[in-house]
């Protein structure tokens, strides 16, 4: 499988925000999108570098694509810690 783009991982992450705003998206349903968005970067791995990828995501909490508990989240995980 090819690896997934940033692109492609912004335009998810702010698509799925404004669900979860709306209340279409319990927050239980928005953390597990998250965690299988999270997953398929483990199995596909990221088309970008971690500097790029770090700016991205930054970008995404500033504007509020990510939650800031869900941005603590995966730096808690095993094998997503900086």
């Amino acid at each position: 499988m090819a690896p997934i783009t940033l692109q492609r991982l912004v335009k998810q992450l702010d698509k799925l925000k404004p669900e979860a705003d709306a209340a279409r998206l319990k927050t239980r349903d928005y953390a597990r999108r998250l965690a299988r968005m999270i997953r398929q970067l483990r199995e596909r791995g990221l088309d970008a570098d971690r500097a790029a990828a770090t700016v991205a995501l930054a970008d995404a909490l500033q504007r509020g694509a990510i939650t800031a508990p869900m941005e603590a989240h995966p730096h808690k995980r095993p094998g997503l810690a900086r």
